[in-house]
């Protein structure tokens, strides 16, 4: 008899210890960016809270550097379900989710603080709405900066500065169509290949923020960098809303926890990164302004909005909310 309890209990404990493991969720992430970038180290902290909010059930395995393809195919992977997590920027997304385009207007954002305002109230809870549909669930909000102009020639005042120029762009209509409205020249391409363009003359300048500007070198070939902060995109941590979905509130709280302590960690590291990479290409002889008069630039994007609007009429209230939002 007792050893018929004996199996009794040994197989009861094998069940226990199958249904856990089988429970046990093995998540996949994908980042851009390489060692030492503080969304690199962000997310890694992310992927360290995670067995800890959750007890184990949830671990991540981060791969940084665009190892598992370009931010495009991480994005279609993330939908698929193929991978769990990813480190998006906002820009890529806006022609898939009509709702996280808008964050790609240019100067729809007075500043920073400004955005994560927006996006800490009705207008970010609308983005990640339709986010989501499109199975993209914001988990946290990741700073990346103010982008602003930069090239080889001069220093960019007005938008007569910018006539003829030929400017280097992520692929979006919103930002060729404000380099076109500023009367440049917009040339969408790859970022991997913008170093070798400004160099040989193939674009004239290109956009970006502090960190991009520095690490990248595009300051020895291009040293003039002009802060129109044109551009405020943020970027997520965003989980395949099939998986958040799929999990039991309390996880899903859990796991929110962890990715919003590590946007904490993000915008702090991510602040130094942008003073530290300043210090650095004003070192190197790089000549920056301030523009003192961004009106200008902001009247002429009227066309770039009306085109965004004739296509979406129905996120006029939602562009009209986030101007109104102090």
């Amino acid at each position: 008899m007792f050893e018929n309890i004996t199996k009794t209990l040994a197989g009861a404990a094998a069940v226990a210890v199958i249904g856990v493991t089988a429970s046990a969720a093995e998540w996949r992430g994908w980042n851009i960016h390489v060692d030492g970038y503080p969304n690199t180290i962000a997310m890694d902290k992310f992927a360290e809270l995670l067995p800890e909010k959750t007890n184990g059930e949830i671990t991540l395995q981060m791969f940084h550097g665009g190892t598992l393809g370009s931010q495009p195919d991480a994005v279609e992977q993330v939908r698929a379900g193929a991978l769990e997590i990813g480190n998006f920027n906002l820009g890529p997304i806006g022609p898939i989710v009509a709702e996280a385009n808008v964050v790609s207007l240019p100067f729809v954002f007075k500043d920073v603080p400004h955005m994560f305002r927006v996006l800490d109230s009705e207008g970010g809870a609308a983005i990640a709405a339709g986010m989501a549909a499109k199975g993209l669930t914001p988990l946290a909000w990741y700073d990346a900066g103010a982008r602003s102009f930069y090239n080889g020639d001069k220093a960019i005042n007005t938008p007569a500065d910018v006539q003829g120029m030929k400017v280097r762009v992520m692929n979006n209509d919103l930002f060729t169509g404000m380099i076109a409205q500023l009367g440049g020249n917009p040339s969408p391409m790859a970022f991997a290949e913008v170093y070798q363009a400004l160099k040989t003359g193939v674009v004239d300048g290109a956009e970006n923020n502090w960190p991009s500007y520095e690490s990248t070198g595009h300051y020895e070939v291009a040293g003039y960098y002009s802060l129109s902060q044109h551009l405020i995109i943020p970027e997520c941590i965003c989980i395949n809303t099939d998986a958040f979905n799929a999990l039991s509130a309390d996880m899903q709280a859990a796991v929110s926890e962890a990715a919003q302590e590590s946007a904490t960690l993000q915008r702090e590291l991510w602040a130094a990164r942008e003073a530290a990479s300043r210090k650095a290409v004003e070192a190197g002889g790089v000549v920056v302004n301030e523009v003192a008069d961004k009106a200008p630039f902001q009247d002429a994007m009227g066309p770039v909005y009306e085109a965004y609007f004739e296509t979406n009429p129905s996120l006029r209230p939602l562009v009209e909310l986030i101007q109104a939002t102090e």
